[in-house]
C-alpha cells in the first residue's frame, strides 16, 4: 500500500477535530479540496476508511487503524527531518512561525533582526493568525513555533504535546481619549460606568478583560466590538469609550488617546510555544532566545521579575 503523506495528516485531524469543515479551517483548505483527498486516501488505502451519514463523516475501525499509524509515520517523518536539520549544526534551518499584530509590529521584526545577526543560516516564515489558533497549529505541525498569552486572571488550555517558554510580561494600560483619566493609575470598577470597547467574548482577550471587570464588581456596557487593539485604541481616541491594551499593543497608541496605568492585577504572559519533541532543535532554540532578547530590549518585562527591560515605553499621551 502507498498513502500520500499530506493525506494521512489530513486523516489525523479528522480524527482530532471530527469534521471536515474543522479540518479545513484548521489547515487553509476548501471543505471540497479536504473531502476530495480524503476520497483519495481511501483509494490508495483500498479499504472504507469512512462511513458517511449525511453531511457528517466518521472513521471506520479500517480509518481508525490507518490514523493510529498515521500518527506514527508523521512523528517518524518529523524526527527523521529534526536529525537531518541537526547535522548541519548551525549551517541552514527553516521555521514556521505564528504571531498576531502587536506581536508583528512591536516584537518579531527586532527578534528576527536578532537571530539573523546570530544565526543567518535560519529562514523564518510568518504567519498571521489570532492568537487562540497559535497552539493548535503548532501541534498539527502546521507551525513550527508561535506565540501564545495567558493572562493572570485567564490561563489559555495547555496540550500535552507541546511545552512553552514565558520570554514577557506585559502590562495592562487603559485607553481613553487625552485628558479623560490622566496620568495616575486607575481601578477597574472607576471606569465602571464608561461605555467599552471590547474585542468578543469567544476571544481571550475578551473573556480575560470580562473576568477582570466582574471581579472588580460590574459587568462592561460594550458599546463597540473590535476584534484589534489598534482599531479600540482609534475608537478611544474619538471619545467612544474605553478599552484595555497590552504593553506591546500600546507602542502604536494613535494621537489623540492616552494611556493610563491600570491599578488591578491585571497581566498578560507572553510566551512561545513548540513541540516537546522539538525542546532539543537548535533552530527553535536559537528563535526563542532571540525573541526572549527582544523582548527584555522593547521594555518588556522580565518573566520573575518586576524589572522592566532596556525600553519601557511612558504612559500618556503619545508625541504627534
Amino acid at each position: 500500500m502507498e498513502v500520500t503523506l499530506h493525506r494521512l495528516k489530513l486523516l489525523r485531524e479528522l480524527r482530532r477535530r471530527g469534521t471536515v469543515r474543522a479540518v479545513a479551517e484548521a489547515l487553509h483548505y476548501s471543505t471540497s479540496t479536504v473531502s476530495q483527498q480524503l476520497s483519495l486516501l481511501e483509494r490508495e488505502a483500498g479499504a472504507d476508511l469512512f462511513a458517511r451519514h449525511g453531511r457528517r463523516i466518521t472513521l471506520t475501525e479500517a480509518g481508525e487503524l490507518l490514523a493510529d499509524h498515521a500518527d506514527q509515520i508523521l512523528d517518524a517523518v518529523d524526527s527523521a527531518g529534526t536529525a537531518i536539520e541537526s547535522l548541519r549544526d548551525g549551517s541552514g534551518a527553516t521555521l514556521h512561525a505564528g504571531v498576531w499584530a502587536s506581536v508583528a509590529t512591536g516584537l518579531l521584526p527586532a527578534g528576527l533582526s536578532l537571530l539573523a545577526e546570530r544565526s543567518p543560516g535560519i529562514v523564518v516564515h510568518s504567519v498571521e493568525l489570532m492568537p487562540e489558533a497559535g497552539s493548535d497549529a503548532v501541534r498539527d505541525g502546521s507551525l513550527d513555533v508561535s506565540f501564545v498569552i495567558d493572562y493572570s486572571n485567564y490561563a489559555m488550555p495547555r496540550t500535552p504535546t507541546l511545552k512553552r517558554r514565558l520570554i514577557a510580561v506585559e502590562q495592562i494600560h487603559v485607553a481613553a481619549r487625552a485628558g479623560a483619566l490622566g496620568p495616575e493609575p486607575v481601578e477597574l470598577a472607576s471606569i465602571a460606568s464608561d461605555p467599552w470597547i471590547l474585542s468578543d467574548a469567544r476571544s481571550h482577550f475578551g473573556r480575560a478583560v470580562r473576568i477582570a471587570c466582574r471581579n472588580a464588581g460590574f459587568e462592561p456596557e460594550v458599546r463597540h466590538v473590535v476584534g484589534e487593539q489598534p482599531t479600540a485604541m482609534a475608537l478611544a481616541a474619538a471619545g467612544l469609550g474605553v478599552t484595555l491594551v497590552s504593553d506591546l499593543a500600546a507602542r502604536t497608541a494613535p494621537a489623540g488617546v492616552e494611556l493610563t496605568p491600570l491599578a488591578d492585577t491585571f497581566e498578560r504572559n507572553l510566551s512561545v510555544a513548540y513541540r516537546v519533541r522539538d525542546e532539543n532543535r537548535w533552530p527553535v532554540r536559537r528563535f526563542v532566545d532571540a525573541m526572549a532578547d527582544a523582548a527584555r530590549d522593547a521594555g518588556l518585562r522580565r518573566p520573575g521579575t518586576d524589572q522592566p527591560g532596556t525600553n519601557q515605553p511612558e504612559t500618556g499621551v503619545p508625541e504627534t
